[in-house]
């Protein structure tokens, strides 16, 4: 009986937190910071376009057909969802207009510019390649995006608006271990990289200091080991190297050492930067909540580590037959399932946990209106 009361009570708590927290949700909070324009550097998770027009391997990927896109603009951009990702809602938060992709041609860029590319990695390719990893999709890493970046500032005046901007440097990094673990990494040969990935993270946000940046974000990696394409990959009949979600115990505290030597990092770039803002971003533990409080958020409790584009397996995920891949079918309803295709997250999650970090930062930005 004290049990059933004790759970009943933390399910009231949750209740009231969730309840809490959506009472800001229809605000756009951002908007009292007046920043106006946003910069983003990254990898899928942000890239609005850059990968499906920089080549014609890019123009192949899954991101450039149906379904991706369907939920929101009806077509495909080159987002890897079914619709938005956290960079739009930042954007709308800020009243600002969706990011362009760096590579369009002829696109607005006056309220700031993606030059997010999917599959970037943190290292240079050639870096990866020296110790046997293999980049597959892209060679646009953090340094060649950074190279775009201090052309662009070059090529226009936007002096001014970068004092008022925000910068997004990440998420990037994820892509280094994604490549390393399925080329057949061990955890402990990934953990070798960490120290270079944090520190051209580092370098990135010194150049964007050196840019003007004047408030940063810098976000941590996903919760690697609760997505179906890992689940399916390096799936156990171990019950113990699972976590309560289902999710695989190693892979995630690999996340969370690398989540933690990245805020380290973070804290040298704010002590040797005291005039400028740099903020960390929790995409880890904003993941997590969507497991925790799924029902809540409206998700399907039987399907939080399954894909809503998918087929095959316990996870709906097969690498042979991708989301966009012929007979690979749709979920009735996205708004219900975290994963968007095994890899990345459906608008609905995205939706969240960017306003969720929004919620968390936003104290942390020092913005007065």
């Amino acid at each position: 009986m004290a049990r059933i009361k004790k759970n009943f009570q933390i399910v009231l708590i949750s209740a009231f937190l969730f309840l809490v927290f959506c009472s800001s949700c229809g605000a756009q909070l951002l908007t009292m910071c007046n920043f106006d324009s946003i910069y983003q550097l990254g990898d899928s998770i942000a890239d609005t376009g850059n990968l499906i027009i920089e080549s014609s391997l890019g123009a192949a990927s899954p991101c450039s057909r149906l379904p991706y896109g369907e939920t929101y603009f009806n077509h495909p951009t080159g987002r890897c969802s079914n619709g938005l990702l956290m960079i739009d809602y930042v954007a709308w938060e800020a009243r600002l207009p969706f990011l362009n992709p760096y590579l369009k041609n002829g696109s607005d860029f006056s309220h700031g510019v993606n030059f997010a590319v999917s599959g970037a990695t943190a290292l240079p390719t050639s870096v990866l390649a020296a110790r046997g990893v293999i980049t597959p999709f892209t060679n646009s890493s953090l340094d060649v995006q950074l190279d775009w970046m201090s052309r662009f500032f070059n090529a226009t005046d936007h002096a001014e608006e970068v004092k008022d901007a925000l910068f997004l440097v990440g998420e990037i990094g994820g892509n280094d271990f994604n490549y390393a673990f399925f080329q057949g990494k061990t955890i402990e040969e990934a953990k070798s990289f960490v120290p270079d990935v944090v520190q051209a993270i580092s370098h990135a946000v010194r150049r964007v200091i050196q840019y003007g940046a004047q408030r940063v974000v810098v976000p941590g990696n996903f919760p690697i080991g609760c997505l179906p394409i890992y689940l399916t990959a390096f799936e156990t009949n171990i019950t113990s190297a699972y976590d309560e979600f289902n999710c695989l115990k190693d892979l995630n505290d690999f996340v969370e050492y690398f989540n933690e030597r990245l805020q380290h990092a973070i804290e040298d770039l704010r002590n040797e930067n005291p005039d400028t803002v740099i903020v960390y971003a929790d995409y880890y533990t904003a993941f997590k909540w969507l497991f925790r409080d799924a029902f809540f958020l409206g998700f399907d409790l039987g399907s939080l580590v399954k894909a809503c584009c998918g087929i095959g397996g316990e996870h709906n995920f097969d690498g042979a037959r991708f989301c966009g891949s012929p007979g690979v079918q749709v979920c009735p309803d996205p708004d219900r399932l975290v994963s968007w295709d095994g890899i990345h997250l459906t608008q609905k999650a995205y939706t969240l946990i960017a306003r969720r970090i929004i919620h968390d930062i936003l104290p942390q930005l020092h913005c007065y209106a």
